[in-house]
């Protein structure tokens, strides 16, 4: 068994967090996920001013544990190197000698792609071809470059862009030899990746039923125990707030997928075949998931500075709300033509007796996206609707970047292992295997892929006679997120008879009606029977990514708490 811990979601998670996975009880590896979407381009910025090009943030809490992990052989891998990885080792490296430790850093580098001709670098959603040049350009590494340096004797390993569930992969590559043909296996690892690299979404965080999550404000963060066939435990250490089920590993399996078919660099793992148990308090086993072999190609994340942008919000309150909204924009767009900006986007949110108008313009001209508009609304005041006010004062534009997602030939990018400063000899490409060799696991047949149903489809109709008008979420749980400029959406129930009701109910034309914001916009749904779950792709809803998004939920983070507010007839039986 090894012991793989999770201590960072996202750049910014607790710092606390290192020490309590290290101190709260047994791990053999200790890993973090410090890069999203968007904090390449955060990082990109940072760099442009001079500041790392990689997250501090990971040298703070390894400050804190270094010497225990040293002391204990506990290996840290973490994709903090963020655009720098060769700098955030030699970091990582100054700092083991300013404690007086004897630190092997290892450093994976090979997935920054900026500068290179990316053939027009068709967007993989939209293939509209890439219209700027490349701020940032980096591939998603797989598994097999951390496991070479873990291999090769390295206590920290540090790297850029990989898969966030490559820091999962790479030490059961290490520790269990699997070879490319281990594809079971392999899948398996992966799956155990996706489940802790956010952290405590797999403990109870961001959980739909909250309120069975005991001691939520002290939550515990998750780890693995992964199994040489691949099969694993999550839980979390003994102590700690939280909770560890099957509906808040469900809740994060869900989170930012796609099809059932998971794509990586080291295989495909199928989510259609995920087996949940609850084992005991806090543990939970996932097994049964089957490996394909992966694809030739290989994502690419660009980001590229598209121009400047800038929003107010203004509040409309009590009586005539659409009218009020009405009234403003007209003031407004009086004193700043709206066709004078590249990109308008106006976003009225209802609340409690209140109401938010949002109006973001966007252009290549930074003064008229600047204080030009901001002013020209606070002029409104005095000539606009009654109880007129704003939640911010007039203020400059930013710049905005846009994330691109592309592909490129996997056999044109090569991953490189430094180790004390030094490359390894041997390139860990996708037929590297550790040299302990591997456990000769068979590679079984993947089975077929789990329908799909699209816009296509009809409304389900529900065969029960006594139904109870309430709201979704009385049954129904969900998790959404970003996907660059799409977003997930991915809802499940707890027993077989409620996901028949919801597979009938819930038509890709009904979520439509209940999420305005979906209307018109290519919508997919995936079935995943074996998790009780539907998952919907929501294309376009966040334009061109988060970065750009002009949305007050740029991330869609709230988007399936939104469902769950509708109201459906259920049958009163499965409530």
């Amino acid at each position: 068994m090894l012991r793989v811990a999770n201590c960072s979601g996202f750049y910014g998670d607790r710092l606390s967090a290192a020490r309590e996975m290290v101190e709260g009880g047994p791990i053999d590896v200790l890993t973090g996920d410090w890069l999203a979407e968007l904090t390449m381009l955060i990082l990109a910025g940072n760099r442009l001013k001079g500041r790392p090009g990689y997250a501090p943030t990971f040298l703070r809490q390894l400050e804190e544990v270094l010497g225990t992990c040293l002391e204990r052989g506990i290996k840290i891998v973490s994709n903090a190197g963020g655009l720098d990885p060769a700098g955030c080792a030699e970091a990582v490296a100054e700092l083991a000698g300013r404690l007086g430790l004897p630190a092997r850093v290892a450093h994976v580098t090979g997935d920054d792609l900026t500068g290179r001709d990316l053939g027009g670098a068709p967007n993989a959603d939209t293939g509209e071809r890439l219209p700027a040049t490349a701020l940032t350009a980096n591939a998603y590494l797989g598994g097999r470059p951390i496991a070479a340096a873990l291999s090769a004797g390295a206590d920290v390993v540090v790297t850029g862009r990989v898969t966030d569930a490559a820091l999962v992969t790479g030490p059961g590559i290490w520790r269990y030899g699997w070879g490319p043909g281990d594809l079971d296996a392999l899948a398996g690892s992966v799956v155990a990746g996706h489940v802790i690299e956010c952290g405590c979404q797999a403990t109870g965080g961001n959980y739909a039923f909250f309120g069975e999550v005991p001691d939520l404000a002290r939550c515990g963060f998750p780890l693995v125990e992964l199994e040489a066939d691949g099969s694993s435990v999550v839980t979390k250490h003994p102590g700690t707030g939280g909770l560890v089920s099957v509906g808040t590993v469900t809740a994060q399996l869900l989170y930012e997928i796609g099809s059932p078919r998971y794509l990586g660099p080291d295989v495909v793992a199928r989510f259609d075949t995920i087996r949940l148990e609850q084992e005991g308090p806090d543990r939970v086993r996932v097994s049964g998931v089957r490996g394909e072999a992966p694809p030739d190609t290989l994502k690419v994340a660009v980001n590229y500075l598209a121009g400047y942008r800038n929003t107010m919000t203004l509040v409309l309150t009590g009586l005539d709300i659409e009218a009020k909204a009405r009234l403003a924009e007209e003031a407004v767009w009086s004193r700043v033509p709206k066709e004078s900006f590249d990109e308008v986007h106006v976003e009225l949110t209802p609340l409690a007796g209140t109401a938010l108008l949002r109006v973001t313009v966007m252009d290549a001209d930074r003064r008229k996206a600047g204080r030009a508009f901001s002013s020209a609304v606070v002029e409104t005041g005095l000539a606009s609707y009654p109880g007129f006010y704003g939640l911010t004062p007039p203020g400059d534009a930013s710049p905005y970047g846009v994330y691109w997602p592309t592909l490129v030939p996997a056999e044109t990018v090569r991953a490189r292992v430094w180790l004390d400063g030094r490359e390894l000899d041997q390139a860990p490409d996708a037929s590297w295997t550790p040299p302990a060799g591997g456990d000769g696991l068979p590679a079984s047949a993947p089975p077929e892929e789990s329908p799909r149903r699209d816009a296509r489809n009809g409304d389900g109709e529900d065969g029960e006679k006594e139904t109870v008008r309430v709201a979704l979420g009385a049954i129904v749980g969900a998790r959404s997120g970003d996907k660059g400029g799409n977003a997930n959406l991915g809802v499940w129930v707890r027993t077989a008879e409620q996901f028949r009701w919801l597979e009938g109910h819930l038509t890709v034309e009904r979520l439509a009606r209940l999420l305005p914001s979906t209307a018109g916009l290519r919508v997919e749904r995936f079935e995943l029977p074996n998790l009780l779950a539907l998952n919907f792709v929501v294309h376009g809803l966040l334009g061109r990514g988060v970065a750009a998004s002009p949305r007050l939920d740029a991330q869609a983070k709230a988007l399936g708490e939104e469902l769950r507010a509708q109201l459906a007839d259920i049958p009163r039986h499965l409530l």
